[in-house]
């Protein structure tokens, strides 16, 4: 989509970028659209800079049901850095896939992660369905309760117009492996996302499943 149709904001949004080939595509399994199953969905999140997300995301479950991932822009007046999943819930759950949006970003800093700060960087789930919307509802709700003190900042909020972001936002972090960190050092507590480092099993909040 050509700039000038996109909300004002994108425009300030230019970041450097090389012409490396990444290493996975905008599809991480390589077939079209139309090879997606039928019970395909979608699973929009909203956790910070929006290239750490998709990373982390795509590492822990590219191969394990994630189809498709994009990072772009929702929210209306005042969208939000995003990523849009594609995902087939006979390989992960929705439920999964958000509690793993709350093990690896803070929830609890309204419009901020570490030195990202503006709405743009807040942290929100957009569901799809009336039943998405019972599971985040859900997951945020146990999660408040069992792993943040009730200091969960999280909106909640029904998907509007996504606007995918430049192609060169795209993978960004596979294009640019050392480029910026991650997440910023943001979280000094264990078990937290290090700058800089390298996605593993270490690298998000060691929480218990909320459904045990």
């Amino acid at each position: 989509m050509a700039t000038s149709m996109m909300p004002t904001f994108l425009t300030r949004l230019f970041r450097p970028f090389t012409t490396a080939t990444p290493r996975m595509s905008l599809n991480p399994e390589g077939r079209s659209t139309q090879d997606f199953p039928p019970n395909a969905q979608k699973c929009t999140v909203a956790a910070g800079c929006f290239w750490g997300v998709e990373h982390l995301f795509r590492k822990h479950f590219d191969g394990k049901g994630l189809l498709d991932a994009k990072v772009g822009y929702i929210g209306g007046d005042t969208n939000a850095e995003a990523l849009q999943m594609t995902f087939d819930p006979a390989q992960v759950t929705y439920s999964t896939l958000l509690q793993f949006f709350y093990k690896m970003h803070d929830p609890t800093t309204k419009d901020r992660q570490g030195g990202d700060s503006g709405t743009q960087y807040r942290s929100a789930i957009f569901y799809h369905s009336p039943e998405q919307k019972r599971e985040a509802e859900e997951v945020t709700s146990k999660a408040n309760e069992q792993w943040y003190k009730g200091k969960i900042t999280t909106e909640l909020l029904e998907a509007g117009r996504w606007w995918d972001a430049e192609e060169y936002h795209q993978l960004y972090l596979e294009r640019n492996p050392g480029g910026r960190p991650l997440v910023k050092d943001l979280y000094p507590r264990k078990g937290a996302i290090v700058a800089g480092a390298e996605p593993g099993p270490n690298l998000v909040r060691s929480h218990p499943d909320l459904f045990n």
